[in-house]
């Protein structure tokens, strides 16, 4: 069950309107590592958790708060909307600071939304649930959480540089702390299960059915040798379970491949145009 308590979770009110800034804060709204995301990844994930315990605990915590957040991203982009001055696109035409600005807000702000915010991101893409990750394994859930806090705090400290609103500033300063929190409590997570598990995911996959001569070999695919030089090229693998190696000159472990022609009711490149040449006809192209 869910309850909604009217007054926010913190301050979002800024100093003046500015309908730019609100389609460019729309990004940690609704875009990838935005707020609706990790709402409803942490949401799906606790959801998906069979049995209680602290780790469905925290994801139903986080996910909840996470909602309080979107709301206070779309209050704040209300609230940067309204009050904002009409100007006609004939005006904008003849002054070219004012057709700057006009050309950075979203104009679906006026025409769709009313003056709301959007579930889309700083450019008008819709959010979709592709966005989210909800596996069922733990680990690798909360290394999906670790990664989408620490884009979404990137982007939040990347918008706190764009304004010098005090308000705006002030409401993102918290949404930071924020994600502070939640990197470090989803790295918490992840260290106490890798303890437990070790750090390969899934660990329940038999290791004898992988090919184990390659598990700990890096291959050089590249020009230059410089990642031969890092701990993932040499030394006890992470996982204290092999040896890394690094290997210069990779070989193929199988020959190429040669496809049976296609029956002739697909109607296919036919074999003879595939040919090299007419006077040194391929081989495999007969």
């Amino acid at each position: 069950m869910f309850f909604h308590v009217k007054e926010l979770q913190y301050h979002a009110k800024p100093e003046r309107p500015d309908p730019t800034y609100a389609a460019r804060l729309q990004e940690v709204l609704g875009g990838q590592f935005g707020e609706i995301s990790v709402a409803m990844q942490y949401l799906f994930q606790g959801w998906s958790v069979r049995g209680d315990g602290k780790y469905k605990d925290l994801l139903m915590d986080t996910g909840t708060e996470e909602i309080a957040h979107v709301e206070m991203l779309a209050t704040m982009i209300a609230r940067l909307l309204e009050g904002a001055p009409d100007v006609e696109l004939e005006d904008a035409a003849q002054n070219p600071i004012v057709a700057a600005i006009l050309g950075g807000e979203n104009v679906q702000h006026k025409i769709v939304s009313g003056l709301g915010a959007m579930p889309a991101d700083s450019v008008g893409n819709r959010w979709t649930a592709d966005y989210i990750i909800a596996s069922g394994n733990l680990l690798a859930d909360f290394r999906a959480n670790l990664n989408a806090e620490s884009q979404g705090r990137l982007q939040v400290a990347r918008l706190y540089e764009m304004t010098n609103d005090r308000g705006v500033k002030d409401m993102l300063s918290w949404l930071l702390a924020r994600d502070t929190m939640h990197q470090n409590q989803w790295y918490a997570a992840i260290r106490e299960l890798e303890e437990k598990e070790n750090i390969v995911v899934p660990s329940t996959f038999p290791r004898e059915l992988e090919k184990q001569e390659v598990s700990y070999t890096l291959f050089n695919f590249s020009r230059g040798d410089q990642s031969a030089e890092g701990r993932w090229a040499h030394g006890p693998s992470m996982d204290g379970c092999g040896q890394f190696n690094y290997v210069a000159n990779p070989v193929p472990f199988a020959p190429a491949p040669v496809l049976k022609p296609a029956p002739p009711y697909i109607f296919n490149t036919p074999l003879w145009a595939l040919r090299k040449s007419d006077d040194l006809p391929d081989p495999d192209m007969k």
